[in-house]
């Protein structure tokens, strides 16, 4: 072999690889808890491991616009994500990190403009120019009537607060995405993927159909609009399925702009998605199998070039426990960095195209989706389908379908339902039990130094803000230059909701449990008979409310433990979410319950269980059982038993006709001790 001369210089294999590899996709974790120096400090370590966008997580006081003092903020503050109460609190998250440099996820949607608002606030406090600002605002209202419940207004202001984010960032912020459809909470709430496709596609129709037809964007530059809009998904544990779901996304996403748009320029097409894989699916018992699961997960998003995900952010194996550490969420981000780095998977074509498997399985789903998106238009588009329940009472059948299939061993799930025998994780022991806890010190602490802001803040220019805020609120004008002026003149994440709500009113949302699910389950015979016992005892029907007190919107587990007690012949009392401890009880009391349930997944369930508890007694009807549901590590469950609490249900109590069994035998007993 000759030598290489000059004319034929020398390269490396690595060099070659390197050369027509593609580019990774953003590393994400989902993150922010306690305060917003903790998260900030939180954010800084992981970047420094080589994650490569922030992925924000409010907690539900910022996300449903009330501040930390608030009725409903009990026990909620800082628990599921960070506290954002005004510019300070912003400044906080963000310090030393440069906004005009990163790419920030915000997982945010009734409140989404006004915490943009903060967001360009910092950033201007920053120096940084907003036409360089890039990240994504999820701003998905709908999706939150129906599985995620963070949302505040009713649908027609809530879409029109939509469309005033996309209009103003196309023009002041235009590498920013406004609005992230989001099918992750779908799945989450029980969708199949038709209906993750259809529901979500039926969203985007909704959304941009309004910013075409109100004129906000002129007619020339709205194909550049459509290109902005991106998605946030979900991708399960069926792992072909998933990936015909993602090449499925992709390809009705581009004929719907192509043919409903008439998007010709092929870059504002693309489906641009970002994901989170499947939380649901994550267990309890033997957590440590989840590490697994979020892998298989994961390469369902990434293995597919032509539908592979711009972002993804990976839960942690013990988020079915309680928050995660650092360590954990450090876990995750290190698959993501194994697969892009150390793998070959960024180096080839699409290794699906041509698969006759994969080809049939994606016309398959197109062919069902078009089929549920022509349903839904005749109703009159997504926001009719929000307001007929149609959407709702679908996802709460499918998810009672998935549960069932559960119970009874036709959907095995390792460690739940089969493979049960196990040795002690050595993952899940240790001081901390595994997780990471937020002291209970945190919400007070978070009042006082809102006292503080209000205490030094010009209450004229705040008192002029919300005038301006709500001027523009009921005149139509858009929302977000208002929003930032308020924000910069100190006016609090409950001031900005108060004045809104005043403007717009409030909403709650359809059940989608008017109709049992499993009419003609045998396996209820029992219970049901069971039921007919006690209820003569009783001396009429026994009557079961369910709960969802303080602001945690995860109702699908209270959903279907309404529905499964309907379905065994109980009476059922069930007013959806965001409900104070003092309406619980006064509805216990009007509606003469025999029973209390409730759920609360959002960490809370120790304040919250002992305001009720309270307030039961006070009331002089703390002799009715109250039981618990939610993710509730062992020693808060021993607690909640000492309050009083007659039985706690976390997720490894999947078996929903055991839990009635168990319920209706709590009535009976305490009905012959009351005898």
């Amino acid at each position: 072999m000759s030598e290489p001369t000059q004319s034929q210089p020398t390269t490396s294999n690595a060099e070659r690889r390197q050369a027509v590899r593609d580019r990774p996709w953003i590393f994400r974790t989902y993150a922010g808890h306690s305060t917003a120096r903790e998260s900030n400090r939180l954010y800084r370590s992981n970047l420094a491991k080589g994650q490569t966008g922030l992925s924000v997580a409010f907690d539900l006081p910022t996300q449903t616009g009330y501040d930390p003092d608030h009725a409903l903020s009990r026990g909620e503050v800082g628990k599921v994500g960070v506290p954002v109460a005004h510019l300070g609190d912003m400044r906080a998250l963000f310090d030393e990190i440069p906004l005009e440099k990163m790419n920030t996820s915000m997982t945010i949607n009734a409140t989404a403009p006004w915490l943009l608002a903060l967001y360009v606030a910092a950033a201007d406090e920053q120096g940084a120019d907003r036409a360089l600002l890039t990240g994504t605002t999820q701003n998905d209202i709908v999706k939150e009537y129906l599985s995620r419940g963070t949302y505040v207004f009713p649908p027609a202001p809530s879409l029109r607060l939509t469309r005033d984010v996309i209009a103003w960032t196309y023009e002041a912020m235009p590498k920013w995405n406004p609005m992230n459809v989001c099918s992750y909470h779908l799945q989450e709430a029980g969708a199949t993927p038709v209906q993750e496709l259809s529901f979500a596609l039926a969203t985007a129709i909704a959304i941009l159909d309004e910013v075409r037809d109100s004129g906000a964007i002129p007619p020339a530059d709205f194909p550049k609009a459509v290109g902005r809009i991106s998605f946030f998904v979900n991708a399960g544990m069926r792992f072909i399925t998933e990936i015909c779901k993602m090449r499925a996304f992709a390809e009705l996403w581009d004929e719907i702009c192509r043919s409903r748009y008439g998007v010709e320029d092929e870059r504002y097409r693309r489906f641009r998605y970002g994901v989170q894989v499947n939380s649901l699916g994550l267990t309890e018992q033997q957590p440590e199998n989840n590490v697994y699961r979020i892998l298989i997960e994961a390469l369902a998003v990434v293995l597919s070039k032509n539908a592979r995900a711009r972002a993804v952010q990976l839960p942690a194996w013990n988020e079915a426990l309680g928050l995660p550490r650092p360590f954990d969420q450090q876990w995750s981000l290190r698959i993501q960095q194994i697969l892009a780095y150390e793998t070959d998977l960024l180096e080839h074509a699409d290794i699906f195209d041509g698969s006759e498997v994969i080809t049939e399985k994606v016309e398959a789903l197109k062919q069902e989706a078009r089929a549920e998106l022509a349903r839904i238009d005749e109703m009159g588009g997504a926001i009719a389908a929000v307001e007929s329940s149609y959407m709702k009472q679908a996802l709460v059948a499918s998810n009672a379908e998935r549960l069932a299939a559960i119970e009874s061993g036709d959907q095995v799930v390792v460690g739940v339902n089969k493979f049960t025998e196990s040795e002690p994780s050595p993952l899940a022991s240790g001081e901390d039990g595994g997780i990471l806890t937020v002291p209970e010190h945190v919400e007070a602490e978070a009042i006082e130094a809102l006292t503080a802001w209000r205490e030094a803040r010009d209450d004229a220019a705040v008192a002029q803000a919300i005038a301006a805020l709500k001027q523009a609120a009921s005149e139509g004008g858009n929302i977000m230059e208002p929003s930032i002026a308020a924000a910069k003149a100190g006016v609090t994440t409950g001031e900005w909701g108060a004045a809104l709500r005043e403007v717009f009113g409030e909403y709650r949302a359809p059940t989608g449990v008017g109709k049992a699910a499993r009419a003609d389950a045998d396996d209820l015979a029992d219970v049901r008979s069971a039921v007919d016992t006690v209820s003569a005892k009783l001396g009429r029907r026994l009557k079961f409310l369910v709960g969802k007190p303080g602001l945690d919107g995860h109702s699908n587990g209270a959903e279907q433990i309404a529905v499964r007690a309907r379905d065994c012949g109980m009476e059922v009392v069930y007013e959806g979410i965001r409900l104070t401890p003092a309406q619980i009880v006064n509805a216990a009391l009007e509606e003469d319950v025999h029973v209390i349930g409730l759920s609360i997944l959002s960490g809370s369930h120790l304040a919250l269980v002992r305001d009720v508890m309270e307030r039961l007694r006070s009331e002089g009807i703390d002799d009715i059982p109250l039981i618990v549901g939610g993710i509730i590590p062992d020693e808060d469950a021993a607690q909640l038993k000492a309050m009083g609490v007659a039985a706690v249900y976390t997720p490894k109590n999947f078996q929903l006709t055991d839990i009635m069994r168990e319920l209706v035998e709590i009535v009976g007993t305490r009905a012959e001790a009351a005898a």
